[in-house]
């Protein structure tokens, strides 16, 4: 439970994610140390830093893969270093997850593979349900791949059900890992538009992780770059 010394720490009201003096390790290994970070609600955030630098242990953090020993964090209602598996899973209902630890099941359809999450999430209305898919579908522009399995698409295919999977409960954070790294600069820059477009109508937070600094150029958004350990905002 939250108490009360912790709660004011906190300023709800102005920013959806907090972070202080956090560190990030990978084997007890400190890879980033001192983060201080504060996110608005609606920001589009690059995570910029070369690969190996600790995006993604950064992410895991925030989605609660990781646990935070060192600082405090809090997203959302939810402090990150509090979290046990109830709380885990309500912090996961409010986030949306494209990462290389959750594939999609290559078993299954796309339409299957998004059903599953929405039934795992309570919806029951079958009309409801298959609405929502064919809303996500069309808008990442893969309406017509609804019946292939993972296997049968494209790379950029893949990452645009991946992300509709992601969209699915309107998460009020979106967070990405490398989604368009291996990805054709046509294809990675149209999924690009679709999400800062996106995230502009529904208000949707975005942290964006990537090792391609020119995706961050000429573009909305902060970009918090990790290098040397150390994580700083380098613009805004």
């Amino acid at each position: 439970m939250t108490t009360q010394t912790s709660y004011n720490m906190w300023d709800k009201k102005k920013y959806i994610l907090e972070l202080k003096k956090v560190a990030v390790f990978q084997r007890k290994t400190s890879i980033l140390s001192a983060i201080d970070l504060q996110i608005r609600p609606a920001e589009f955030i690059y995570i910029l830093g070369p690969t190996g630098v600790g995006k993604s242990s950064f992410l895991k953090i925030l989605y609660g893969e990781l646990a935070i020993t060192e600082g405090q964090g809090r997203i959302l209602d939810f402090e990150l270093g509090q979290l046990d598996s109830l709380s885990l899973s309500a912090l996961r209902r409010n986030l949306g997850i494209v990462a290389q630890e959750y594939p999609l099941l290559e078993h299954r359809t796309v339409e299957e593979n998004l059903m599953m999450i929405l039934r795992a999430t309570d919806w029951t209305d079958a009309e409801l349900c298959n609405k929502r898919i064919d809303e996500l579908l069309n808008l990442l522009k893969i309406g017509d791949k609804r019946q292939l399995k993972p296997s049968e698409l494209t790379k950029s295919d893949r990452q645009r059900a991946l992300i509709a999977r992601a969209l699915l409960n309107r998460p009020s954070i979106l967070i990405l890992d490398e989604s368009t790294a291996e990805l054709d600069e046509s294809s990675a820059n149209d999924i690009h538009s679709f999400l800062h477009s996106y995230a502009a109508t529904t208000g949707t937070t975005v942290l964006y992780a990537t090792n391609n600094e020119n995706l961050t150029k000429n573009t909305k958004g902060r970009v918090l770059k990790l290098e040397g350990g150390k994580a700083n905002i380098i613009s805004a």
